[in-house]
């Protein structure tokens, strides 16, 4: 869906056949790639239309895409991150992500910016940064202070810390839950 920042409204909206549950989406040029969680699909979108343009397959899950104007970097939920070639979805490399030496699991939703990418972990209020090309992580951000006590005493099961975006722009990330 496409949602007018300014006001919440969505201004395009295009269902998922109920046989996926969509997961990671990242622009590509004139185009949106996006993730299906068990089916193995990723779909390529027109930007414009909406309308699906092909498909990808891939083994194993899908959870988090972002592209960093020349790859496509892929979570699966491990602490593995897959780089993609962004035209053919092509496994380019896989990275296994660390903190300290010790492997990183449930990397979810990413976002790229610079020579970074962001991943936040499922079921937790931390996001970090890893450096693409070591699989380092360079810092841990606790994203838990978002929600207030009352807040987060209201939260039904599996409504979680789920999504980061970057507005070049503003330089500013925008993070949301599901």
């Amino acid at each position: 869906r496409e949602v007018n920042l300014n006001t919440g409204i969505v201004e395009r909206f295009l269902p998922l056949s109920k046989e996926y549950f969509g997961e990671g989406l990242a622009r590509v040029e004139n185009q949106l790639i996006q993730l299906t969680w068990q089916k193995g699909k990723a779909f390529v979108y027109d930007l414009q239309t909406f309308e699906v343009q092909k498909t990808f397959r891939y083994d194993g899950e899908g959870w988090g895409l972002c592209h960093d104007g020349k790859d496509l970097f892929m979570s699966n939920g491990t602490s593995t991150l897959f780089r993609r070639n962004a035209y053919t979805f092509e496994e380019e490399r896989a990275l296994t992500i660390t903190l300290r030496g010790q492997p990183i699991h449930h990397l979810n939703e990413l976002e790229c910016v610079g020579e970074n990418v962001y991943a936040n972990i499922w079921q937790t209020d931390t996001i970090i940064r890893i450096n693409k090309h070591s699989g380092k992580v360079t810092a841990k951000i606790d994203a838990s202070d978002l929600l207030t006590d009352k807040q987060r005493s209201e939260l039904l099961p599996g409504e979680v810390l789920n999504g980061i975006a970057y507005d070049k722009e503003a330089e500013s990330f925008y993070i949301t839950g599901k």
